[in-house]
């Protein structure tokens, strides 16, 4: 037993030396194995040199133990009393990382990793890691070497042998060999595959730019062709991707799938042409192809880091030198840089707020900042000085000093600050190795943290004084490099000499909202500047075009738009002309632009389409969608004249796109501008027509591609009669702007036709239609969704009219009738498409209603699906799908109403849900006041989805988060400035009230 004086001055000893609990620390140093470290001033000083040296105290107790034998616990305990530098690299890594101290413990053997280096070991490459991988023949065995291997980088990180980049530099090797390895795994496990293709992976990102951090994707490009056959001519394409699709498949697994050792990293392809959308592997031609005619700028920006990594070089080799001259030509492209500056405040603005301080990648001052300032200004010299095409961040700001395009001390410091936020992301991962760029909250993470930076005397005030120093600096010099005119210049995008004083100009926009008064001050310079009649022209329409600008949520967003259109438009001799002459033309444009991205989007990509505002009197009438059957006629006329199949579907889309931004803009200009909310009558009639035209628009453009597809193999006569089923909102004429198309497929062989010809015919026109729709264009994809089909995703894609009929005699579930409510024809043989609704009524409006198991178990699919569906970390109360009162519980509660008595009252033989509500209500099943309550929730939920689409560009069933576009949609529905939160009570109370009726309505007796 210790004495009390001893046991005194071993805790003021370990106070001295960094523990935070001595206590603890005392009682581990009483294990046999440790007692001599109370005596070695050596060793405790080693331990108190660390991060964190409870930790390593702690780690160094769990090695000695998991020793398989005293021998070896004795071997390792005098190994580190003797030798100095296994004593700082071994007590190093487990004062750093408790994730490498978990592995040393399962993998007691691997600190011999750690014992001697060869001095070609201060800095491996690729092919020593390789060596270190090369036992490596299973998943298992590739993630124990490879953390292996990550030991050793973090050993010399932690003792200083290399500094940040090398250490950067080093996990990029790794990972390098890692997929080599993980790709052999998947070659020897799929030997047929490998001798099929040539694959190659191309690493992107922070790997491809040889500064990878600890745990972070890895993103990767896959590009395929066909190996040659035995006769040395190259083999089926076809096939050759397939088999590449395969291994790359089985890489990434190999690579992301997690398991008792953890996973190495995940491995994301998402960077890939079309992103997840998009196949996993392409070939060289295909890659091209879409680089040349779809990409976008930031995909440009990520393709400077590209570098070939494993699997057949040479091919990897010729990928990068097709794509680099794409790449250096991207600063040519109009509106480059405000498409780069837009891409990194987007960035920006996505950060929570509690995290924004913390956030040391993405956040203002952060690394994000040094690499987006870096590329942009590679992107812009790197055309005509091919010293700048660096992918490595460091290299290429190095080369830009040298160049003269950056001055020396803006780089130096620029660099210093990088190294830094680099160095800290690094030891933050290290601990747990878990992807995160946020400092620690606490202050034991942030003590740790600033230990292992070297700061001894108050790491917390230390370090927060050097991040706050340096995101500044980064911060200041982001600024004066990322947006100095110089820019905009070299890019050819100049603006015209300023006529307005800056002040004052600057004075008038702050007063009216604009949250960028300098962007704002620009685009009224390009747009007034000069004495062309043109520009006349716009000085009259500015001063008013800025106060309908400013009575949106986004005046900004507003200008910025008007300007695209005007440069796109300027030239055009009625476009001015139009908006000086006819006042309500002028306004709804303003309308427009200002309330959102979805109208704008599809004004940019056909601008000719601001003629259709100029229509009507200005209250919107004019922009009335068309009907369906004038909708069809011109679609089909349009594919009567095309020469081909793709563009024949090019014109339909065409047609849909022009049609989606007039029912958007008509929805905009009538829901816009009001102080008060419309009336509950006039939005119900705002949803109808909107979802009544986009679900005409749809069909419209079915049949088209239908008519197209048809022609192009078959010419008139398809050998078997066909027919497309709307389903969901789809059959109910209630889509919105970002619904996809609810369908099932039926077909019926013609006399004489082999029923087999007749199925591959009715598939073969399916997946055409599908890939024509979907393929990537200017215009917006239009989604098949054929789910609801017998079987779901199992059953047949498409079945002939008999088959409905056997399925749904034998096998149909009472959800499948519940999903039949809303089935109804919307192109394609009209004939059929009436006797397959014949087919159906007898299941979906059953004779004598449900029965009580029927019910019972509509009841538990609802349940159920109330319990498991709704997203994680959503707030039920705000989501209008799912949540309590949402479109989900008023459409359940009238469907089953329909499914019980409809076959009595004929007025619930209807898909539309407000229809037969009221047909619900009109026969005396629901009460007036009841269902008045659930038609204002479900229009309600409506609108708020359909305000999302508008304001957001993309479809969700919850408000935004982001205060400007949860403004942007309470203006939309009636709200002004200040009531957002009057807007969110409101409908938190008509989704309250709605719930209670439907508790009583479809729960109760």
């Amino acid at each position: 037993m210790t004495a009390p004086g001893r046991r005194s001055s071993t805790f003021t000893r370990l106070l001295r030396h960094g523990f935070t609990d001595p206590s603890a620390a005392e009682k581990l140093l009483e294990t046999p194995e440790l007692s001599a470290v109370r005596s070695d001033p050596v060793l405790l000083e080693a331990l108190g040199a660390t991060a964190d040296p409870d930790l390593a105290l702690h780690g160094l107790v769990r090695l000695l133990e998991a020793q398989p034998t005293p021998t070896a616990r004795r071997e390792l305990f005098d190994t580190l009393i003797a030798s100095k530098p296994l004593r700082d690299r071994l007590l190093g890594v487990l004062g750093a990382s408790a994730a490498l101290g978990d592995h040393l413990a399962r993998h007691a053997g691997d600190w011999h990793a750690l014992v001697t280096y060869e001095p070609r070991d201060l800095h491996r490459d690729v092919a020593d890691f390789e060596r270190g991988l090369a036992d490596a023949d299973d998943p298992v065995s590739l993630r124990v070497a490879y953390r292996r291997c990550l030991l050793s980088i973090a050993a010399r990180d932690v003792c200083g042998t290399i500094g940040v980049v090398e250490t950067a530099a080093e996990l990029a090797d790794l990972a390098t060999a890692t997929l080599r390895a993980a790709l052999r795994i998947a070659c020897a496990a799929a030997p047929e595959d490998a001798e099929r293709c040539r694959l190659a992976v191309i690493a992107m990102g922070k790997c491809g730019g040889h500064e990878l951090n600890y745990v972070s994707d890895v993103d990767v490009i896959f590009v395929a062709e066909p190996a040659p056959g035995a006769d040395g001519e190259p083999g089926d394409e076809t096939k050759a991707l397939r088999a590449a699709t395969r291994l790359a498949s089985h890489l990434m697994r190999i690579c992301s799938e997690t398991t008792v050792e953890g996973s190495i990293w995940p491995v994301d392809a998402n960077l890939r042409p079309e992103g997840r959308n998009g196949p996993l592997v392409r070939t060289l031609s295909s890659h091209l192809a879409y680089y040349q005619r779809w990409a976008k700028t930031w995909e440009f920006q990520a393709l400077l880091k590209a570098r070939p990594v494993a699997g057949d070089a040479e091919l990897g080799r010729r990928y990068v030198e097709a794509l680099a001259p794409l790449v250096w030509q991207a600063a040519e492209r109009e509106n480059f840089v405000a498409d780069v500056q837009r891409m990194r405040r987007r960035v920006v603005e996505n950060i929570p707020a509690d995290e924004v301080e913390r956030e040391l990648k993405l956040g203002p001052g952060g690394l994000r900042d040094v690499e987006f300032a870096v590329q942009l200004l590679q992107l812009v010299h790197g055309r005509a000085d091919p010293s700048l095409r660096s992918g490595t961040t460091l290299d290429a700001l190095k080369a830009l000093a040298a160049g003269g395009y950056v001055g020396r001390a803006d780089a130096d410091q620029l660099a210093e600050s990088y190294r830094f936020l680099r160095f800290v992301e690094h030891r933050i991962q290290l601990y747990q190795l878990r992807r995160t760029h946020l400092l620690p909250a606490d202050e034991a993470g942030l003590r740790r943290l600033g230990r292992s930076l070297g700061l001894r005397a108050d790491p917390v005030t230390e370090l927060t004084r050097a991040w706050r120093r340096h995101t500044g600096v980064v911060r200041r010099l982001h600024e004066k490099l990322f947006y100095r005119p110089l820019l905009d210049a070299v890019a050819q995008l100049a603006p015209g000499e300023a006529r307005l004083s800056p002040e004052a100009a600057r004075e008038r926009l702050v007063a009216l909202g604009y949250a960028d008064p300098a962007a704002a001050l620009r685009h009224l310079e390009a747009l007034a500047s000069g004495v062309t009649r043109r520009a006349a022209i716009q000085r009259t329409l500015l001063p008013v075009l800025l106060g309908w600008f400013a009575d949106s949520a986004d005046p900004d967003a507003g200008l910025l738009n008007f300007r695209k259109v005007s440069d796109a438009l300027g030239k055009t001799p009625w476009y001015l002309r139009l908006l000086r002459d006819e006042g309500a033309a002028a306004e709804n444009l303003a309308r427009v632009l200002s309330a959102g991205r979805l109208a704008p989007d599809l004004l940019m990509r056909a601008p000719e389409a601001v003629a259709l505002l100029g229509d009507g009197t200005g209250d919107g009438s004019g922009l009335a969608p068309r009907g369906r059957a004038q909708l069809e006629q011109e679609v089909l006329a349009a594919v009567g004249r095309a020469e081909s199949a793709e563009q024949g579907v090019t014109a339909a889309r065409g047609v849909r796109r022009r049609e989606l931004f007039r029912t958007a803009a008509a929805d905009i200009i009538g829901s816009y501008g009001t102080e008060t909310r419309p009336a509950e009558a006039d939005q119900g009639a705002l949803v109808d027509r909107v979802g009544a035209a986009v679900s005409d628009l749809t069909a419209a453009t079915l049949a088209g591609t239908l008519r197209a597809v048809v022609r192009e193999v078959w010419g008139d006569t398809l050998p078997t009669r066909f027919t497309i089923i709307g389903m969901g909102r789809f059959g109910g004429h209630e889509l919105g702007y970002g619904s996809d198309a609810d369908v099932l497929f039926v077909h019926e062989p013609r006399e004489g036709v082999d029923e087999r010809e007749a199925s591959q015919a009715a598939n073969r026109v399916v997946a055409e239609m599908r890939r024509l729709l979907q393929a990537p264009s200017a215009d917006p994809p239009l989604l098949i969704d054929a789910d609801l089909r017998p079987e779901g995703r199992s059953g047949p894609l498409v079945r002939t009219l008999t088959s409905y009929a056997a399925y749904y005699r034998r096998w149909s579930l009472v959800w499948e009738a519940q999903a039949l409510l809303r089935a109804e024809p919307v192109a394609g043989d009209e004939d059929l498409g009436r006797r397959f609704v014949e087919l159906i009524d007898p299941l979906r409006y059953p004779q004598g209603g449900l029965g009580t198991d029927a019910v019972r178990e509509i009841r538990r699919l609802k349940a159920r699906m109330e319990a498991e569906r709704l997203p994680r970390g959503a707030d039920p109360k705000l989501h209008t799908k799912l949540g309590p009162g949402g479109l989900s519980d008023v459409e359940w509660t009238v469907q089953l109403l329909q499914l019980r008595h409809a076959a009595e009252v004929p007025g619930l033989r209807t898909t539309r849900t407000r229809a037969a509500l009221a047909a619900a209500a009109g026969a005396g099943l629901v009460a007036e006041d009841e269902a008045a309550i659930l038609d204002e929730a479900w229009v309600l939920a409506t609108r708020v989805r359909n305000a999302v689409m508008l304001v957001r560009g993309r479809a969700s069933d919850t408000f935004p988060t982001q205060p400007r576009d949860l403004a942007a949609v309470g203006r939309y529905l009636g709200y002004g400035p200040g009531h957002v939160g009057d807007m969110l009570d409101a409908y938190r109370r008509t989704a309250r009230r709605a719930r209670s009726v439907v508790e009583d309505l479809f729960y109760g007796s």
